[in-house]
């Protein structure tokens, strides 16, 4: 356990205690707002370590029944000390996990994009179906999803869907549904019943507040055009439909699923923000892989990560080597396991990094 980390939290809670208690912080707003989420964000780890030491005094008192006492009450104690022992082991554990770095983006809303690879038809109804898995999953933790951008076709799936959630710690759930999800099935329209395999990308940004990145007017290039429907045909007659592109890298992102023109434009750059960001993040990540045990994947978009085959009932999630049975229940939403295994290996693989 490492007490010295340990030390400076508990300085540090106490500092921030103090802080919001002084009248002289009262009208700052800002500030206030700032050490309420401070304190918020070590609570957690502090009452572990309250908890931690609490047991550690029981056993001291506890261990001096026993040298000093005798019959029922020392039998009671040694009793005690099995109990107190084994709430300390699970503590100890659980404040280890507390103590391990976070991942700063973990908190943060995310931008997913799921498009249609290879497959056709079949790539793009695997797409609609993937954005519906993880609507529902939204829907499930009571996070809001919002779609920024789309390109429906006539079968009632994307060629093309880009999305908002927001909610409580969002990045964290989703981070590692990046790259590229494969699926085998027998297609609606196949006819001789063989089994066709597609492929879809998924990439999930955190969402790159304006303070992140700065991006300054002239590096940009606005396009505007009229919103399109399936099969690419025109759904209004006003250019509400928004193209950004960035110069100096080229990155280009469009939106047409807002009501307006200006609102289309806040989606783009929002979008465009994380886009460079998660680059950025992405080229640091891989010069730095080597050093990193906790990286489950690289995150990129041509990772093959997952296999959905439907004949056997199975995904895989090749990373890790696990498989899950029901996929229409998964894909209904219900993606908790799969989440917490991966959210599972993380951990074990950050406590490798820090031993």
């Amino acid at each position: 356990m490492n007490q010295i980390k340990i030390d400076k939290i508990k300085k540090e809670y106490q500092v921030l205690k103090k802080d919001l208690e002084n009248p002289a912080n009262f009208s700052d707003l800002k500030k206030l707002k700032n050490l309420n989420q401070e304190l918020s964000e070590l609570e957690e780890v502090f009452g572990s370590i309250e908890k931690l030491e609490k047991i550690e005094r029981e056993l001291v008192e506890n261990k001096k029944i026993i040298e000093e006492e005798t019959g029922e009450l020392q039998e009671m104690a040694q009793e005690e000390e099995e109990n107190l022992q084994t709430s300390l082991l699970k503590t100890e554990q659980e404040l280890e996990k507390l103590l391990l770095p976070n991942d700063p983006r973990d908190k943060k809303n995310i931008i997913v994009e799921i498009r249609a690879g290879a497959g056709g038809d079949e790539a793009s109804l695997f797409t609609g179906e993937l954005f519906k898995m993880y609507s529902k999953y939204a829907e499930k933790n009571n996070w809001k999803t919002e779609i920024s951008n789309s390109h429906p076709n006539e079968l009632g799936g994307f060629k093309e869907v880009i999305f908002e959630i927001f909610g409580k710690n969002v990045f964290s759930k989703l981070k590692f549904e990046s790259g590229v999800h494969r699926v085998q099935r027998i297609p609606e329209t196949e006819k001789q019943g063989r089994i066709h395999t597609s492929t879809i990308t998924v990439a999930v940004l955190p969402q790159a507040e304006k303070t992140d990145l700065i991006i300054k007017p002239d590096e940009l290039r606005i396009d505007t055009f009229a919103s399109s429907g399936p099969g690419g045909q025109s759904v209004n007659t006003t250019n509400s439909a928004v193209r950004i592109t960035h110069l100096p890298t080229g990155t280009m992102v469009s939106c047409q699923d807002q009501k307006s023109q200006l609102q289309n434009k806040e989606k783009a750059m929002q979008v465009l923000r994380s886009r460079i960001l998660a680059k950025i993040e992405e080229e640091e990540e891989t010069k730095a892989s080597s050093e990193r045990k906790e990286q489950i994947g690289t995150g990129s978009r041509n990772e093959k990560i997952r296999t959905y085959n439907f004949p056997q009932d199975r995904i895989t999630d090749h990373r890790i080597k696990v498989s899950w049975s029901n996929i229409e229940s998964i894909l209904n939403g219900n993606l908790e396991e799969i989440v917490d295994e991966l959210q599972q290996k993380e951990l074990e693989m950050k406590m490798q990094n820090e031993n």
